[in-house]
């Protein structure tokens, strides 16, 4: 695993041959001007070859001109924005260009495109298991833009392929580290925490990617959902967690509800209870709290204890 890799499920991929550098060049415009003034040359020779002037100074001038025209012709290299240019001379790798507009550089160079444009990557659905071994579907966007052109060309045979799966098996290695419902309380979870498994994600994509000069802008998971065979009984457990909780909730509003009112009544002296009309007392009231239907009162037209 290289120094810069925090990932533990990153790959151990071998340390970089080449990184990236500015190459030789020259300013485009003073170059091509050059280019143009010598081809007018080469052809103000070849006229007065034809006007019969001279039979060989003009020959020898004219293709001189038009050779080291060709030659400055050829080394003319247009850079858009947000692109750039890997040379090579005989194979070896000499610079890459990033300023836009018109360079030039050795005419007997390569010149391969890379596009530095942020671009994004939406994986597809995967089905996969959680840590838990639950079936779940999951997947995820990556937004990521070359940021050393040198190894994104010469560290990887297709660097636009290579983040592609690469960003596919980091959504697998999240998904089947992480539950999809946290079971304990502060256990991450991939449905409860979204915001500590983007940032996962994100680290372990740049750290998987990393090696062919990748740099990540963002990741965020964009489906996220149990699988079809066990959806049902899984909303059935999430449904029941909830009304679980919610009885929970409501229990202890009614116990303070119930506690509160025995102790006004005392307070103010409204009535006195003995235990046994405390605890039916008691029992009444949280069956009214409580209670998920409406309740039907009966009026007590005799005493307390009657």
């Amino acid at each position: 695993m290289t120094a810069h890799d925090t990932s533990p499920f990153a790959l151990d991929m071998p340390a970089p041959e080449v990184r990236e550098h500015p190459a030789p060049k020259l300013p485009g415009l003073p170059v091509l001007g050059l280019a143009i003034l010598l081809s007018l040359a080469g052809l103000y020779a070849i006229y007065l070859l034809t006007t019969g002037v001279s039979p060989l100074w003009p020959v020898v001038w004219a293709g001189a001109a038009f050779l080291v025209a060709g030659l400055l012709y050829a080394g003319l290299t247009v850079v858009a924005p947000r692109e750039a240019r890997v040379i090579q001379f005989l194979g070896a790798y000499t610079g890459s260009l990033r300023d836009a507009g018109l360079q030039w550089v050795n005419p007997f160079t390569t010149r391969r495109k890379v596009s530095t444009r942020i671009r994004n990557h939406e994986t597809t659905v995967s089905k996969v298991n959680d840590a838990d071994g639950n079936p779940i579907e999951i997947a995820a966007v990556v937004v990521w833009q070359v940021e050393d052109t040198a190894r994104a060309v010469f560290e990887v045979d297709d660097f636009v392929q290579f983040v592609t799966v690469q960003a596919e098996t980091a959504v697998r290695q999240i998904a089947t580290s992480y539950p999809y419902d946290a079971s304990d309380d502060g256990q991450l979870s991939l449905r409860d925490s979204a915001e500590e498994i983007t940032e996962k994600l994100s680290q372990e994509v740049s750290a998987r990617v990393a090696a062919a000069g990748v740099k990540i802008v963002e990741s965020r998971i964009t489906h996220l959902a149990y699988a079809k065979e066990i959806a049902q009984a899984m909303l059935q457990r999430q449904q029941a967690g909830a009304v679980v909780a919610a009885r929970q909730l409501i229990v202890e509003g009614a116990v303070g509800m119930v506690e509160m009112a025995l102790e006004r009544l005392e307070q103010r002296s409204v009535v006195e209870l003995d235990d046994e009309r405390r605890a039916a007392m008691v029992s009444n009231l949280l069956v009214v709290l409580c209670g998920t239907q409406a309740t039907q009162p009966v009026v007590n037209t005799g005493s307390l204890y009657s």
